[in-house]
């Protein structure tokens, strides 16, 4: 029998942004229960909760204090239940971040084992002793800038954070760190959880030599200090996959629970998600950042893709284009001028014909756009140093928009914890139910159409060899072939085919005989009894 999670779509929600029920400005529970009928019409399987734990709120939530406790900024452990009670009541399967690479410094674990070196904790953070000279023990860096070390004078030592300074490190290295982890992971199976989002996942372990890592491979000095390192030492290391391993173990005495990791690698991620993901006794399945920068061109789809296919033939890929730590997705591949909403029509084509799960993000099936955030409405502060040339994360992060005309476009009475600007409120999800060619319903009949289709569930994938900027995708499945097509410019494609063959689904495309023309961001499924010839055609435009 198929597991659900094969071929699943996977809607995000960040639930400080998702719906506000009490006029506090912050999204909770009761909300997104409130609004998971939205969700299940959409054509989803399952929704991913971003934290709603226990938080000092240094990172949104990034940085636990407690792993089975409720945030009362969210509300309570019975309102999680009743979340997860409707969720399945709609058919939804719902899925949780886990944090475990790192704790918040107000975690009680930290707070003992930063007292002294003897206490019974002492080991359970990664610590390491000075230089000399008083400096870091290496040359590590924080995803957030500066050394990932800071200094402890109660224990006259430093401690690892690879984010934040108040988001200290677990030592994985320590077997009692693990199996504590796990107990709070069967916290939740227990409640009904269907799976996790491990959060950092090639983050766990740490060489134990503490030794440098040496220089990425950058041309131009980033605007970001830790990109220009190869972090080989400070994360991504071999033991990694024993922890997963355990992982592993533990989701499998629960039926039908899967994980999902995020694997935050720019040295070889195809390679790491591969890794994590062969055979059956590490992740389900895993996700890069592959796909949610700028790069918006055929060659890059198609290459990642067929990486994965050729390096994990027994894996499993996810694969989405937006999430809540980077620019929208819409904003990030429209031209100046260009069409936002033909962009948005053609990326959940796009998504929905590669093989694989699929991962939403809120707001992407009304092609929300990227807000605008001044310094002055900063919420996410990790990016700071980095202020203007990264403007952090709260662009994409602001609240989702559901009646144009009601205070906050119907996300909150309250006034919102980031703001609900006029762009983003004119992409209101009850404008886009009024208008049967809006994005909302683009989306809905791309999901259905995969669904429907096995070719695209279960086919086998091949690429056309099509010059730039047209990629053309091949799914097949007994004896049915499908034969996609995206055109990736401003300007209209058409290409021959070798024999005729019937546009099907969702499309925006002009089929004549053995002709297409795509027209800017144009797209569309052919079906045929065998697969197509298909050439850039000598009246191309």
């Amino acid at each position: 029998m198929r597991e659900w999670w094969r071929d699943a779509v996977i809607y995000q929600v960040y639930p400080r942004s998702f719906q506000d029920s009490d006029g506090d400005g912050v999204g909770d529970l009761p909300g997104i229960t409130r609004r998971l009928p939205h969700v299940a019409a959409l054509g989803a399987d399952a929704i991913w909760l971003s934290p709603f734990f226990a938080s000092p709120d240094k990172d949104m939530g990034y940085d636990v204090s407690d792993y089975t406790a409720v945030n009362p900024l969210f509300g309570t452990l019975d309102d999680f239940d009743a979340l997860i009670a409707e969720a399945h009541r709609l058919g939804l399967k719902v899925i949780i971040d886990q944090v475990l690479s790192h704790t918040s410094d107000q975690h009680p674990w930290f707070q003992e084992s930063r007292r002294d070196r003897s206490n019974p904790k002492a080991d359970w953070y990664v610590w390491a002793d000075p230089k000399a000279d008083g400096s870091p023990p290496n040359n590590w860096l924080s995803v957030f800038g500066g050394s990932a070390w800071h200094f402890e004078a109660r224990r006259r030592q430093y401690y690892l954070h690879n984010f934040l300074t108040e988001q200290p490190d677990l030592n994985f290295h320590n077997p009692d760190v693990v199996d504590a982890l796990l107990d709070s992971m069967r916290f939740w199976l227990e409640r009904g959880v269907d799976g996790f989002r491990l959060d950092t996942v090639n983050f766990y372990v740490h060489d134990q030599s503490l030794r440098d890592n040496g220089p990425s491979d950058w041309t131009d000095f980033p605007a970001n200090p830790y990109e220009a390192q190869d972090h080989r030492f400070s994360k991504t290391r071999p033991q990694n996959l024993a922890v997963l391993r355990r992982m592993r173990q533990l989701t499998d005495e629960y039926p039908d629970r899967m994980m999902v990791g995020e694997v935050g690698e720019n040295w070889r991620p195809i390679e790491v998600m591969a890794e994590y993901t062969s055979g059956n006794d590490k992740l389900h399945m895993a996700y890069s950042f592959e796909f949610l920068g700028p790069d918006h061109t055929a060659r890059h789809f198609r290459s990642r893709i067929e990486a994965f296919l050729t390096k994990a033939p027994d894996g499993w890929p996810c694969w989405s284009f937006s999430n809540h730590d980077v620019t929208r997705h819409v904003t990030r591949w429209t031209k100046p001028g260009g069409d936002a909403d033909a962009v948005a029509r053609q990326s959940i084509a796009l998504l929905s014909s590669f093989p694989g799960t699929l991962g939403i993000y809120q707001g992407e099936e009304l092609g929300q756009t990227e807000t605008d955030i001044l310094y002055e409405e900063l919420q996410d502060l990790g990016y700071i140093a980095f202020w203007p040339e990264i403007k952090g994360r709260d662009g994409c992060r602001t609240p989702m928009v559901w009646e144009h005309e009601q205070t906050n476009a119907g996300f909150s009475t309250g006034m919102p914890w980031l703001p609900v600007k006029p762009p983003q409120a004119a992409r209101a999800v009850d404008l886009q139910e009024a208008r049967n060619d809006s994005v909302l319903h683009a989306y809905r009949a791309s999901l259905a159409f995969r669904r429907s289709h096995p070719a695209l569930t279960l086919g086998a994938t091949d690429f056309l060899d099509l010059p730039e900027p047209v990629l053309g995708l091949v799914r097949s499945h007994e004896g049915r072939v499908l034969t996609c097509l995206f055109n990736f410019s401003e300007r209209p494609q058409t290409l021959a085919l070798s024999a005729g063959a019937t546009p099907v689904g969702p499309q925006r495309a002009e089929v004549q005989g053995t002709a297409v023309t795509l027209p800017a961001h144009g797209y569309v499924y052919l079906e045929s009894a065998a697969a197509l010839g298909v050439t850039p055609s000598a009246a191309a435009s």
